[in-house]
């Protein structure tokens, strides 16, 4: 008889600590990427701040459209959860390396992109070979 294993997806917490954590390893990549192309190529700070933001908004969309994707329910509300919980992430070590709270603005931006990431992964195609 054939043993059946649980998937990692289907614990809502384990999943959620899985999507942020990557959100945040992915928007710590994508910054160090954007910070090398504003300093070898751009050669100009001016757009630090749009480039900050291109990669929270990608970070937080890919970790919640993965999570959406393999969870396959409740895409809207785990997208705000993990969101939000990316934005205390970023809040607090703001506060401990720069001294500074962040603004409002990050929330509503890291929830509306962790919304419709969670809302695009549980619309999309099923993933191959994929067992619950």
């Amino acid at each position: 008889m054939r043993r059946h294993r649980k998937s990692v997806w289907t614990n809502s917490i384990t999943s959620m600590t899985i999507a942020v954590f990557s959100g945040i390893i992915l928007i710590f990549f994508i910054s160090l990427l954007l910070s090398a192309v504003m300093y070898y190529i751009l050669g100009d700070m001016r757009v630090s701040k749009v480039f900050s933001i291109i990669a929270m908004v990608i970070g937080t969309y890919v970790s919640t459209y993965f999570c959406g994707k393999f969870r396959r329910k409740r895409g809207l509300a785990e997208g705000i959860l993990c969101g939000t919980i990316i934005y205390i992430i970023i809040m607090i070590l703001g506060f401990v390396f720069v001294g500074e709270f962040n603004g409002i603005k990050k929330l509503l931006l890291l929830t509306v992109s962790g919304a419709v990431g969670g809302v695009n992964g549980v619309n999309s195609k099923r993933p191959k070979n994929f067992t619950e």
